[in-house]
């Protein structure tokens, strides 16, 4: 059985992953700047994702891309 730490450290690795897919995708269609600075509003998705009980890191990293370009535009808007 995993402790608290082997826990930790897959939801690390899996939050570092699903960010790179997702800030790769962003960076590419123009939406994020294309720097090594962490972008951390999709940052802050991702980890929402992860404790609403997301764990596939595909999954994760799409779902954060349409709420990261939802809320853009929402932005946008207002």
């Amino acid at each position: 059985m995993l402790g608290g730490h082997g826990v930790q450290a897959m939801n690390v690795e899996l939050v570092s992953d699903a960010y790179a897919i997702a800030a790769n995708y962003l960076r590419r269609s123009g939406a994020i700047p294309d720097t090594l600075v962490t972008n951390e509003r999709l940052l802050e998705i991702i980890v929402k994702l992860l404790q609403h009980g997301e764990f596939n890191k595909i999954r994760l990293a799409n779902k954060a891309i349409l709420r990261f370009e939802t809320q853009s535009e929402a932005r946008a808007v207002a």
